[in-house]
């Protein structure tokens, strides 16, 4: 059983115990649910969202925050003497996805 939801602009594909990083969300700590759900499948019938499944729903538990990999600017001005080199590490949720659930 697996589903597609969206959050923050994007899309995953999740199954019950997987951990995704996601942009970060308004509660720190705590359970969360996912209403967008896009997709969902369930071994023998599959339900596809126009745009949305509003009989599905996709709760997780928030583990944590993490830091994403470190990205570079690199700016400069030939002949000026002029550089900058500037860092930016964006911030993720951690959740672990608990339950795949049908409402109706």
């Amino acid at each position: 059983m697996y589903a597609i939801i969206a959050t923050g602009g994007k899309q995953y594909r999740v199954e019950k115990g997987d951990v995704i990083e996601v942009e970060l969300l308004d509660n720190s700590k705590g359970n969360v649910e996912f209403k967008d759900v896009l997709f969902f499948n369930d071994g023998t019938a599959t339900m596809v969202g126009a745009p949305h499944l509003n009989e599905c729903l996709v709760k997780g538990e928030i583990l944590g925050e993490v830091k994403g990999p470190k990205v570079f600017s690199f700016r400069y001005k030939r002949r000026k003497s002029y550089h900058r080199k500037v860092g930016h590490r964006q911030r993720y949720a951690q959740v672990k996805i608990t339950e795949i659930a049908k409402t109706k």
